[in-house]
């Protein structure tokens, strides 16, 4: 009688547990749910705000004038709305950045993982980690205050807000960005293909260059577009060390205004609330957002095409 009891009483403590464990996981599931569409409902709400106001000022300036014309002068009193000048900024700005961290962040990746004994690892890791979290306005400042007189030693005729040392500073900014993701696509490769190749006679940078990278180039590549992106939305380093003129150029030692930049200047008051000039903001956002959603998408493809599962 009292072993019957005793089993009754360990069935009702399982079933109770269990119990407990369904409650808990459709609390979790729902919290997590939640979350998941506050995220979403963001998203939507940006995009919604950015459409609405971006409609005002479409409804004053048709979108070829916007897209193609090549003055940018939105307070003026006869205002031009030709983003060329803004989006040629944030061009240059963005292809020398990538020449300048794709290489190095790639190349650091390759040692960190293929070379570096971990003594060495421990020490340049947390390096590129400080160098990551340092905020960019600290970046536009060592711009503006280092980059730019070193580069005025050899160029003379660069302009004290210029393209290019903004440019080296986002490059700078970006590179912990490559690293550390290439590494991490490096080091997911199995260490069975680099034993093979070596096996097979080939050298460490053999290996390394023709086994390694190609198969953690999906990683890599969307490595490559992260950083291109943040390049596209740095706004500190090039509103501190590029400028503020609206300058279609190729010239990167001439200053220039991105469109981040402008969105920084058009949003400190300068534009009365409803004018065009104030709705220019809304339609260079929702520019500068199809191109980023497009680096994206790009990513995401590039990452789904060539990963390579072991």
């Amino acid at each position: 009688m009292t072993e019957s009891t005793s089993t009754f009483q360990n069935k009702k403590a399982v079933n109770s547990r269990i119990k407990r464990m369904r409650v808990s996981n459709v609390i979790a599931r729902n919290i997590l749910f939640l979350f998941a569409i506050i995220t979403i409902l963001t998203t939507i709400g940006i995009i919604a705000s950015l459409l609405k106001d971006s409609i005002g000022f479409f409804s004053n300036v048709s979108i070829t004038d916007f897209l193609f014309g090549r003055k940018w002068t939105p307070l003026f009193s006869e205002p031009s709305f030709g983003v060329l000048p803004l989006v040629m900024g944030t061009l240059i700005i963005t292809l020398v950045s990538a020449v300048i961290s794709i290489p190095i962040g790639l190349l650091t990746a390759i040692y960190l993982s293929e070379y570096a004994n971990k003594r060495v690892r421990k020490i340049i890791k947390p390096i590129l980690e400080v160098l990551a979290g340092i905020p960019s306005i600290v970046f536009g400042y060592f711009a503006l205050t280092v980059i730019t007189p070193l580069i005025k030693t050899f160029l003379p005729q660069t302009e004290i807000f210029n393209a290019l040392s903004a440019s080296i500073a986002v490059g700078i900014m970006t590179i912990p960005l490559v690293s550390s993701l290439s590494e991490d696509a490096l080091r997911a490769v199995p260490d069975s293909l680099r034993q093979g190749a070596l096996a097979l006679g080939s050298t460490k940078m053999e290996t390394s260059l023709k086994v390694v990278v190609p198969a953690a180039i999906s990683g890599i590549s969307a490595s490559f577009v992260l950083a291109i992106s943040r390049a596209i939305g740095e706004t500190m380093i090039v509103t501190i060390a590029a400028g503020a003129r609206p300058n279609l150029t190729f010239n990167p030692l001439e200053s220039v205004q991105t469109m981040t930049s402008f969105i920084v200047q058009a949003s400190q008051g300068d534009n009365p609330h409803g004018t065009v000039g104030y709705y220019s903001l809304f339609a260079v956002g929702l520019l500068l957002f199809l191109i980023t959603l497009g680096l994206n998408i790009l990513s995401h493809h590039m990452v789904e095409k060539y990963r390579k599962e072991y």
